[in-house]
C-alpha cells in the first residue's frame, strides 16, 4: 500500500511536552491514529524497528506491535512514575535480543 504524505514526518520532540511519567525521549517517535509510531530507533535510542506502533499506560504499562517482526509486546504492570525504572525500555532490550532469524 502506497499512502501519500502530505507534510514531513515530525517527531514528537516537536509536537509534545516531556512528563513524568514516560521513560524515554520523543526523538525518532512519531504520533498515529491513537498510539505511537517509531521513525527511527537510533535517533529514539531504543530497539525497534521503523512503522512499529506502541503505547505506554500511566503505571508503566505498554504494547507494541512491530509488524516487521512478526512480534506483539503486552506489558502489564503497576509502578509509578514510569520514569522511576526503566522495565519498558528493558522488556525491549530483552524482547528484540531473543529474536532469531
Amino acid at each position: 500500500m502506497l499512502v501519500e504524505l502530505r507534510q514531513p514526518l515530525q517527531d514528537l520532540t516537536r509536537l509534545a511536552l516531556a512528563g513524568m511519567f514516560t521513560e524515554t525521549a520523543y526523538g525518532g517517535v512519531g504520533f498515529g491514529l491513537g498510539f505511537s509510531v517509531m521513525l527511527s530507533p537510533t535517533r529514539a535510542q531504543i530497539s525497534g524497528t521503523p512503522g512499529e506502533f506502541a503505547w505506554g499506560g500511566t503505571a508503566s504499562t505498554a504494547f507494541w506491535i512491530d509488524p516487521g517482526e512478526e512480534l506483539i509486546v503486552i506489558f502489564m504492570t503497576q509502578l509509578m512514575p514510569s520514569s522511576s525504572y526503566p522495565l519498558r525500555r528493558e522488556l525491549r532490550a530483552l524482547a528484540y535480543s531473543a529474536l532469531v532469524d
